[in-house]
């Protein structure tokens, strides 16, 4: 299906005098299911409405936004795949030298602040056209929200922008509604009911079943409310939960419970439109769109995660209940991959936002909603959930076995914790992973060891962690494969103390692991982490939570997780000073050569790899992320990788 059209010129081509709708994106146009805005028209296309895209429009000439005239129906802005603060800016603030979501990766293509920035100029172009917020950025913003990048609470971003309408959450569904709508000609002020949606209202008198948290000024003053008020939205963060409101000034802001997550059927259906799967020819000058670079030969198998970690926004914005794909939907599209061009045999991933979730976690959530009050792994697996890898083994199995495949990985990240839970095919998981689908390294996500840490993150005890990385190496050395676990960590988080952050460096000498990508915890819109963050309060109980927020202390954390650099050395002492861990220095510092003096042998350099990859639709940026490969010269696998009696055992002895 050719791409739609990007200018005037291309749609009078089409034969069209005006567009139905005008899609805004903050990202470069890249027609491929991975992208939000790739989803969102192609499903309006085959509903029969016409739509134009204005893909990162010049901000500053009011011109660009009447590319395409004033369209029949509206306006539809999103940012882009991830929020415009987040695409800019790093978890120190300091601009990103590239952007993978624009031609070339420039940087500078789309404004700070897209969502409002986009709604004023299309405000300045036509007065009284319908503009409709959707995407990450709007969802995880939709209310009073901190702000990380001004340090202050802000309010919600239809408040701020002036949009009329925002729709957060995966929005097929909401998409088709609203069109439908204003295509019957009823006034957008009146479109109050779609189950996804937010408004603002003059007055509650014709809203129903809410609840009221606590107002836009309360929390901006108060961060006991602001706790309060984001627990409460967290709690009602399901189909079946409440409108909430919130007054901000004279108005009220209202957001309808988010809509039923799709069915498999509908998720088939969304995967099987006429994507072109690349980006937009027109940026073939720029050298394309680096984006697509991760995702061309990846397949989207779910969405939805149950796994509950608290730094991640996905509970915002694609629910805590999994659908996935039918087998048959993922094939079809796995051959469509095998058609390209340039395919060389390698399926890079077949996941989600966890890969090995491909159902919901239990009998409830299959016909309700998630428990409100309960998570299903947190700080152990509930007993009723129902951990199976039997129907993600048998995927996979048929995947590499497709003609012209040689091999199916899976990089978007697995819990372990449920791997060990599913006491019937957990072993078979794990054998088939290491055998078919790992090439060297395995990401796994046990973020830290402290347990006070751990359990403001939301993630199990670290001993969970260390039966499986045994698991692991066991398993690969039965099949005679050379093959590491690369652990994801996190330096800074709240609940994390400089004396945890210590505790960690010492785990990493003890494995000999190098991380050399390492970031502190980034405080993003709609995450329970963020909250404690910007309030030092734990939202669910309300106590006190320690929270590292001077540059030097977080600087000193994340230098710790690279101990072995030279340049680090002086953060490091300095650290272990104020820990009253002198004795560590010997073992901490001195650079690669750390440890000599204490008789144990030196770690050898890591050389890593780039961590993570390109954000999927509707995923989360949030949190720390290390990479490292062990060095082979190092002596046996091993040694090299993780050794086997590493771990807390031997932090204690010291």
């Amino acid at each position: 299906m050719p791409f739609l059209p990007v200018n005037k010129s291309e749609m009078l081509l089409r034969g069209w005098d005006r567009p139905d709708f005008v899609y805004v994106s903050g990202d470069a146009y890249v027609d491929h299911p991975s992208f939000g805005h790739a989803i969102i028209t192609r499903m309006l296309e085959s509903r029969g409405y016409k739509v134009g895209m204005l893909a990162q429009p010049d901000w500053k000439n009011i011109k660009a936004f009447k590319e395409f005239g004033r369209p029949r129906l509206g306006f539809l802005v999103s940012s882009g795949n991830i929020d415009s603060m987040v695409n800019a800016y790093t978890a120190a603030r300091r601009p990103r030298s590239r952007d993978v979501y624009s031609p070339g990766g420039k940087t500078g293509l789309r404004p700070n602040r897209a969502d409002i920035v986009y709604t004023n100029c299309i405000r300045q172009a036509y007065k009284n056209i319908p503009v409709i917020l959707g995407g990450v950025e709007a969802s995880l913003r939709r209310l009073a929200h901190y702000d990380y990048w001004s340090d202050k609470v802000r309010a919600s971003i239809l408040a701020d922008s002036g949009a009329d309408l925002l729709l957060f959450g995966m929005g097929e569904r909401s998409i088709i509604e609203l069109a439908d709508a204003l295509d019957a000609g009823i006034p957008i002020r009146d479109i109050t009911y779609i189950n996804g949606s937010a408004y603002i209202a003059d007055s509650l008198e014709n809203v129903y079943d809410y609840e009221i948290i606590e107002s836009f000024e309360e929390v901006r003053e108060n961060k006991r409310a602001y706790a309060s008020a984001f627990m409460k939205q967290y709690v009602q963060q399901n189909p079946q939960g409440k409108r909430l409101v919130q007054k901000h000034g004279g108005e009220w802001v209202v957001c309808n419970p988010p809509q039923e997550a799709l069915s498999r059927e509908e998720m088939d259906s969304t995967y099987a439109l006429p994507f072109e799967r690349t980006y937009h020819p027109m940026y073939e000058r720029d050298g394309g769109v680096p984006a697509i670079e991760e995702v061309k030969y990846s397949i989207t198998s779910s969405r939805g995660c149950f796994g509950g970690c608290n730094f991640c926004a996905l509970t915002f914005h694609q629910g805590r209940k999994v659908v996935s794909r039918s087998h048959a939907s993922i094939l079809e599209e796995a051959r469509l991959i095998i058609g390209d061009k340039d395919f060389k045999g390698y399926i890079h991933d077949v996941g989600g936002p966890t890969a090995n979730f491909r159902s919901p976690s239990c009998s409830r959530q299959e016909k309700d909603a998630p428990c409100p009050h309960k998570q299903c792994l947190f700080p152990a697996p509930c007993k009723n959930l129902k951990a199976e890898h039997s129907d993600y083994i048998e995927l996979l199995s048929k995947l590499r076995n497709l003609p012209g495949v040689k091999k199916v990985f899976v990089r978007s990240g697995i819990r372990f914790d449920y791997v060990l839970a599913d006491k019937k095919d957990g072993t078979r998981f794990m054998n088939e992973l290491c055998k078919y689908h790992v090439s060297g390294q395995l990401k796994v996500a046990p973020e830290h060891v402290a347990p006070g840490a751990l359990e403001a993150m939301g993630k199990p005890e670290h001993k969970i962690y260390e039966k499986f990385r045994e698991k692991f190496y066991e398993i690969n050395e039965k099949l005679g494969k050379e093959q590491y676990l690369v652990p994801y960590l996190m330096s800074s988080h709240p609940g994390c103390t400089l004396k945890d952050a210590i505790q960690l460096a010492e785990y990493l000498r003890d494995i000999n692991h190098m991380p050399e990508q390492v970031q502190d915890f980034y405080p993003t819109p709609g995450t329970v982490s963020t909250c404690m963050f910007y309030t030092g309060l734990d939202p669910y109980t309300l106590k006190p939570v320690y929270v590292a927020k001077t540059p030097e202390e977080k600087a000193m954390q994340r230098a710790l997780l690279q101990y072995y650099e030279p340049k680090n050395t002086p953060r490091v002492r300095k650290a272990l000073q104020l820990a009253h861990r002198e004795d560590l220095i010997p073992l901490l510092c001195g650079g690669r050569g750390a440890g000599k003096s204490a008789g144990t042998r030196p770690c050898s350099a890591a050389r890593p790899q780039p961590a993570g990859g390109v954000q999927r639709h509707g995923g989360s940026t949030n949190g720390a992320r290390t990479a490292g490969r062990p060095d082979k010269g190092a002596g046996t696998w091993r040694q090299a990788g993780e050794r086997k009696n590493s771990g807390r055992k031997n932090l204690k002895k010291r």
